[in-house]
């Protein structure tokens, strides 16, 4: 994959933590809103932003469509004093979707009564980038959807979008190999900094 150069500088933010988060539960496309912490975290995350640039009130605001994603920019903006809705809604920014699987937990899915569930597991395990659930996507379909999304950045952009969205972020400028992407770790009140081919989370 030739790594994507990005203009200017990406703030991308992960929607904060939900009940199913907090239970390990695949939500891809399911639209789960905030629960209490995640409701903080972006609260957090607009203090960082905040720290991190001065200008952020002139810089572009785009989100996923999804509930958990819009509460987040929502909070943010506030927290900002900036009107509540002054932001971009792109359809490409949705979650990876896990189709069938979504709602069940990775171990519930390793553990199915049905060996043909616990052979996809194991399959997913030795290619999480390449792999598509039953009715899902795989991290390759969702680096496709969302390039011409990043090939079109603003020079200054804030994103609030999903932990799929920016591993396959990552993947894209580079910043790590497509097979270790689609297991980093994203975090939720904190903000990845993307910016000269480089992620640095702030």
């Amino acid at each position: 994959m030739i790594p994507l150069t990005i203009p200017g500088r990406l703030f991308l933010v992960r929607h904060g933590e939900t009940d199913w988060n907090r239970e390990g539960r695949l939500q891809g496309g399911k639209d789960i809103p905030l629960n209490g912490l995640g409701r903080m975290q972006a609260e957090e995350a607009a203090r960082r932003l905040k720290a991190l640039t001065p200008n952020y009130a002139t810089v572009d605001y785009v989100c996923s469509p999804m509930e958990r994603a819009r509460e987040t920019m929502t909070i943010l903006r506030r927290e900002l004093e900036l009107p509540p809705d002054g932001f971009r809604i792109d359809e490409r920014l949705r979650e990876l979707t896990f189709g069938d699987w979504e709602g069940f937990t990775w171990r519930e899915i390793r553990k199915s009564a049905k060996a043909s569930e616990r052979e996809l597991a194991r399959a997913r395990e030795s290619d999480k980038w390449g792999f598509v659930p039953p009715g899902g996507e795989s991290y390759r379909m969702l680096a496709e959807r969302i390039r011409p999304v990043l090939e079109g950045l603003a020079p200054d952009t804030v994103m609030v979008s999903h932990g799929g969205v920016a591993r396959a972020v990552l993947a894209l400028i580079g910043a790590v190999g497509t097979a270790d992407a689609a297991r980093v770790e994203i975090w939720q009140g904190k903000i990845l900094v993307v910016e000269g081919g480089k992620a640095t989370w702030m």
